[in-house]
């Protein structure tokens, strides 16, 4: 999944830890990134966040993708801001997920923090 995910790369977003359930993803706040305020774009942390969620959510090999998603935005980041989004699973039940996500700057502020809701699609069998 990491080697397709263009977007990502696009971003200079980088997933630097993966374990079951769980998901380390990075990204530099670049020029590009800024909104009207001079702050990063709040879809640019969405993603950033929605990245370590979709790889937390995919680590046991199953195709799984978000079905919901809710972010609160606590500060704002700036051009050069180094932005950490640490994506933790809180539970799994059948198909569907619960996963936590926390955004914060080099600093350890937190900047955002999401809840994910992933669904696990059906596996196509047949003949």
């Amino acid at each position: 999944m990491r080697e397709n995910d263009r977007a990502s790369a696009t971003l200079g977003i980088r997933t630097e830890v993966l374990g079951p359930g769980h998901a380390v993803s990075r990204m530099r706040v670049g020029e590009e990134m800024l909104n009207g305020h001079g702050m990063a774009h709040g879809g640019l942390l969405f993603t950033l966040a929605d990245t370590a969620f979709a790889f937390a959510c995919n680590t046991d090999g199953q195709v799984t993708v978000a079905r919901q998603c809710e972010i609160s935005f606590l500060r704002p980041a700036q051009r050069g801001d180094e932005l950490i989004a640490e994506a933790i699973e809180r539970a799994r039940a059948g198909r569907s997920g619960i996963y936590d996500v926390r955004v914060t700057r080099q600093d350890g502020d937190v900047i955002a923090e999401l809840r994910g809701h992933s669904a696990t699609l059906a596996q196509r069998g047949g003949a």
